[in-house]
């Protein structure tokens, strides 16, 4: 019966879309409307928060676009380098996936599995945790950025941000090949262009590949990519897409910084690793995609699926005492471990354009995933120094008898609704029913221990927004907006042997789900033919089920929920595209995210009521600035700094880091043909803490070294 429930919902998407499909040919998600020439800004459309082309000044909702042609004038290679000017965002480089991934901040919140992660319209992770490292930004058409609750079309997924990455459409004609080297032996190159294919189909090939390396010990990353994208060519509204893409990623992980009281420890050097001799973080993942949209009488029917499979092979250790004079008492804490995870997506729609200015649209979707962990733990020594000694070899264990089984069903129907009763005014609402099962075996077999735990949950989301444009004028306007959202998400899982999850007792457990509910409203406006975007907002949040990252009273890392929590803040920013080629950004945040109600045990016996605490790794202030130059022929150049303010390590708000800056400088020269640029990144060469570990107590990952690369582009 349990198997039946898992696959039921899949089975009834499924089937409809069969049944409907018969006696049309099928075809793949709406492109863009065709867009409108303006003097010196090219028109941005989003699909994120409605599945159907929307200009973002146009909807109740903070969003921004940025392009892949900026993206590219900026040099842009990770995450965090895309998303520095984006409103209200900081993305920490690394953090325990490895220095491949990120670990991003939106509203405050700074987790790995807060927000959601989205790749041609596909939740990128599924029902699991985001896959960021795995995450690949050649070849891209734009990068949108939702901040706040995913609305009710992508589910129980994200509280507080969206970052949903677009590549280029598979009928694109552009060829480019690109090389790049740089600082600690980092190098590659990348290439993408049209493959020829049969009929009314076209393919487009993107492929790269990359070695970085960081000043950190024993720490890099390798990584191999691969993605083909092929699409009918559109008739009307028909269209037919799938995609396979494949990532080959190798790691060798750096570690945290072990906080002693209220600072970073002395003991524990800069840039030392405790890992492992020859440890790894692996990450072999395999999607293919698939689409279609038709017409089915009045409506547009749309249709999305992927399939994905990961193998993560992990071999790591911790610090866990910062006392180096007991020769018998070993200081590291390890883990060996594969991972095997599995998702399923599939979703299934359709839009009407009714009369009144109404667009309704109708679907449901579903997301399974089934993980399977085996592994085992290990203790051994290593010096404050990083270094080992011979007479006490670090164990590899050999048999991995620990086991974790987790299977997860996320099921749900939705709808939306727009409506513009008059030309300058338009309420969305949305409403969605969450249908969520998730089963849990854990088993170790040294300890003579299994447990099984099951849990279903049956709960309502939905949004309602308004947007009312208080002045326009050509192509320049000036609007308020509104929402309100109730969200709901199942908690996440990091199948961390050795850990306890939820219980904190030596049980494993599943966490409760966490929810949230919130008001945001703000303004949005352009200016001089829109070369000037400006917007403000303001938003209030208050959260239930945090999971937070804790140990136990032997020390040991768990998961548990932390209570309530409220968070709320002003988040600006403006857009200058000026003539010549010039772009320019600036933003601010204010966030204020803070316990309410939420005890934990620090002391034995002892426990401390954290209401009214700072949540640790939120800073108050947040802001950057850049300025680009980037012709179609001659010298190019930018500079762009990102400001972090002060934040708290800890829970109980006694150890404060102290607010950094970093800067990223660029110069080159393009031609309609091709391009050579230099790029710097962080050249202060700040190292200041930016990512808690859930793995390591009191320890954190710091701000990557300086870095500076050259690279080298043909058009062809």
């Amino acid at each position: 019966m349990k198997k039946m429930f898992r696959f039921l919902p899949a089975f009834i998407i499924i089937a409809t879309s069969f049944a409907l499909a018969q006696g049309s040919p099928p075809t793949t998600p709406p492109q863009p409307a065709p867009q409108q020439k303006l003097p010196t800004v090219q028109q941005r459309v989003e699909v994120t928060t409605t599945r159907l082309p929307e200009d973002p000044e146009e909807d109740p909702a903070p969003i921004e676009v940025f392009t892949g042609e900026e993206l590219s004038g900026r040099g842009t290679r990770d995450l965090r380098t895309a998303l520095s000017s984006a409103i209200g965002v900081e993305i920490a480089p690394g953090g325990d996936a490895g220095p491949a991934s990120s670990v991003p901040d939106f509203w405050g919140l700074k987790e790995f599995d807060a927000f959601l992660l989205v790749v041609d319209g596909v939740p990128w992770g599924g029902a699991f945790n985001p896959a960021l490292t795995t995450l690949d930004l050649n070849d891209i058409e734009r990068i949108e950025v939702l901040r706040g609750p995913a609305p009710v079309t992508y589910g129980a997924t994200s509280f507080v941000g969206v970052i949903h990455v677009v590549h280029k459409d598979a009928a694109s004609p552009d060829r480019s090949l690109t090389l790049h080297g740089g600082t600690y032996g980092s190098g590659g190159g990348s290439f993408a262009t049209p493959i020829p294919f049969f009929g009314d189909w076209a393919s487009r090939l993107s492929i790269d590949g990359e070695r970085v390396g960081f000043r950190d010990d024993r720490t890099e990353y390798r990584r191999g990519h691969g993605l083909w994208r092929v699409a009918r060519k559109p008739v009307e509204e028909k269209r037919t897409w799938f995609n396979v893409d494949v990532n080959w990623l190798d790691q060798n992980p750096a570690s945290p910084r072990v906080r002693d009281g209220l600072t970073l420890s002395p003991q524990n050097p800069v840039d030392t690793n405790y890992n492992p001799q020859d440890t790894f973080l692996d990450d072999h993942r395999f999607t293919g995609m698939l689409g279609f949209d038709r017409k089915v009488g009045g409506a547009l029917w749309s249709t999305t699926g992927s399939v994905s499979h990961s193998r993560q092979d992990i071999y790591r250790g911790f610090l866990t005492t910062l006392d180096d004079a007991d020769p018998d008492v070993p200081d590291a804490h390890g883990i060996k471990e594969r991972i095997h995870l599995t998702d399923v997506y599939l979703d299934s729609h359709l839009s009407w354009k009714l009369p009144r200015a109404v667009t309704f649209l109708a679907g449901a979707d579903y997301q399974h995933g089934t993980g399977n962990a085996e592994g085992a733990d290990f203790d051994y020594f290593v010096h404050r120094n990083g270094s080992f000694e011979e007479a006490f070899p670090v164990p590899r264990p050999d048999v991995l008898d620990v086991t974790i089984n987790d299977h997860r069903d996320f099921f749900g129907p939705y709808a939306s609704v727009e409506w513009q009763p008059l030309d300058r005014l338009r309420f969305d609402a949305g409403i969605r029913l969450n249908v969520t099962h998730e089963n849990r075996k854990d088993a170790d077999p040294g300890a003579e221990t299994s447990s099984e735990f099951s849990q279903t949950n049956v709960r309502a989301s939905g949004s309602i927004g308004a947007i009312f444009t208080a002045w326009q004028q050509n192509q320049d306007s000036l609007s308020l907006y509104v929402n309100y959202r109730d969200t709901f998400k199942p908690a996440a899982i990091d199948f961390g042997i050795g850990e306890n999850e939820g219980g904190g007792d030596g049980e494993s457990t599943i966490l409760k789900p966490e929810t949230s509910r919130s008001v945001e409203g703000g303004i949005k406006s352009r200016f001089w033919n829109r070369r000037i975007e400006w917007e403000a907002s303001g938003f209030f949040m208050d959260f239930s089920n945090l999971v937070v990252a804790t140990v136990d009273a032997d020390g040991n890392p768990h998961l548990e929920n932390a209570g309530a929590e409220h968070f709320k803040g002003f988040e600006t920013g403006v857009a200058l595209f000026l003539s010549h080629d010039v772009i320019a950004r600036a933003n601010y945040s204010y966030h204020d995210a803070i316990f309410t109600d939420f005890t934990q045990i620090f002391d034995p016996g002892v426990e401390t009521q954290l209401a009214g605490k700072r949540i640790e790794m939120s800073a108050h202030n947040l802001a950057a600035a850049g300025l680009y130059y980037t012709p179609i022929h001659g010298f190019l150049g930018g500079v762009s700094m990102n400001y972090t303010g002060s934040r708290f390590l800890n829970k109980r708000n006694t150890a404060l880091a102290e607010g950094f800056a970093t800067v990223d400088l660029s110069a080159g020269y393009r031609t309609p043909r091709w391009e050579i640029r230099v790029d710097a990144r962080n050249i202060a060469d700040r190292r200041d803490p930016v990512a808690e570990s859930e793995l390591g107590d009191s320890q954190y990952y710091l701000m990557s070294n300086l870095r500076v690369e050259g690279s080298f582009t043909v058009h062809f």
